[in-house]
This record gives C-alpha cells, sequence and structure tokens, in this order.
C-alpha cells in the first residue's frame, strides 16, 4: 500500500471579486480513489488564517488519523490567504503538495501581493518558503514532506479523470456548491 494512500483535497468556494469577509472551504477524504468524506469550514477573504483553519479542520477530523497527504490546487485560499505548507505539513505530521495545471507567473504573483494586498509582504515570504513550483506529471506542484518521485507517483495514481487528482478536482467540484452568492466559477 502506498504511504500516500489517505489522502484530502483541498479547495475554496467561488466567491465574487467584491466580496469581503469569510469564504467556504472544503476538504474531501479519499482513501485511494474512493470518496471517504467531506470536511469544510472558512477562511477571511486574502487574510492570514488559511494554514491555521487547515490544520484544525483536518486534524479535528475523524480522518486524521489515516490521512498522509493535503492536496491543494494552488498555495492559497479565498484569494491571497497564503498557506503556509511547510508548517502545515509540520502541525499535522504529513506531507502537503500543492498542483497547479499551469506555471504561475510569479512577478504577476509578487507584484499583486507586495503592491496590492494588505499584508503581501508576510504572504509573499510564504509563497518564497515554499520554494518554486517544479514540474511533476504534467502539472506544476510545491510539496512539504515528500520528495519528487513520491508526488510523481501520488500524482500519476490519483489522476484518473484528466491531469488533475481526484481528491482536487472533488474538492472543487463540492466547494463550488458553497459558492459565496454573485459567484461565477
Amino acid at each position: 500500500m502506498s504511504p500516500f494512500s489517505h489522502v484530502i483535497g483541498v479547495d475554496d468556494a467561488p466567491f465574487p471579486r467584491a466580496h469581503r469577509g469569510d469564504v467556504p472551504i472544503v476538504g474531501v477524504a479519499f482513501a485511494g480513489t474512493r470518496l471517504e468524506g467531506v470536511l469544510s469550514s472558512k477562511v477571511r477573504r486574502d487574510g492570514a488564517n488559511a494554514t491555521d483553519v487547515l490544520a484544525s479542520m483536518i486534524s479535528r477530523s475523524r480522518f486524521a488519523a489515516h490521512t498522509r497527504l493535503v492536496m491543494m490546487e494552488g498555495i492559497a485560499l479565498a484569494g491571497f490567504n497564503v498557506v503556509d505548507i511547510h508548517a502545515l505539513a509540520a502541525r499535522l505530521g504529513m506531507a502537503v503538495l500543492v498542483v497547479s495545471k499551469r506555471e504561475p507567473n510569479v512577478p504577476a504573483v509578487r507584484h499583486a501581493l507586495l503592491e496590492k494586498v494588505r499584508g503581501g509582504a508576510r504572504k509573499w515570504k510564504l509563497v518564497e518558503k515554499a520554494g518554486p513550483m517544479e514540474p511533476c506529471a504534467d502539472l506544476f506542484i510545491q510539496r512539504a514532506g515528500l520528495g519528487m518521485d513520491e508526488a510523481t507517483a501520488v500524482i500519476r495514481r490519483l489522476a484518473v479523470h484528466g491531469r488533475l487528482p481526484e481528491p482536487v478536482r472533488v474538492a472543487h467540484l463540492v466547494a463550488s456548491t458553497l459558492a459565496v452568492p454573485g459567484a461565477i466559477d
């Protein structure tokens, strides 16, 4: 059995550009490619609480004892609420894998954080701490607590309906049902 057979995928709900306040987030627990359950919480739009909320949501769940990997599409939730993936991995005692279909425009992200987002300098340091996005299994990734070979294997094993692994793909679908009024996904 793979050391990453139990995975929680996380995504945020869509929200309108003008929205301020909390945004729903969803975690979906998988055993292999089988959906085992759904978790939910909220994080602040462009806030600074994503790491704490994820750690609490996952550690309090009935899936925590078996989960070995948290997967996210992108390093931030609810706009620019950046997750400290290394702190999250340490707090949970499990690996964290960020996936993206496209290589991000790093200069644009840096500019947005440093010029337009409150607390952007601290958030940019978290992005830098996570390390550069690396090509992996037809995606780009950032990782904490697992090697490149392990990341490649888990992505290939769980990407059964396209490039995105099922926990991330399903988290996105479930989160879309919690869209903040006025959102366009």
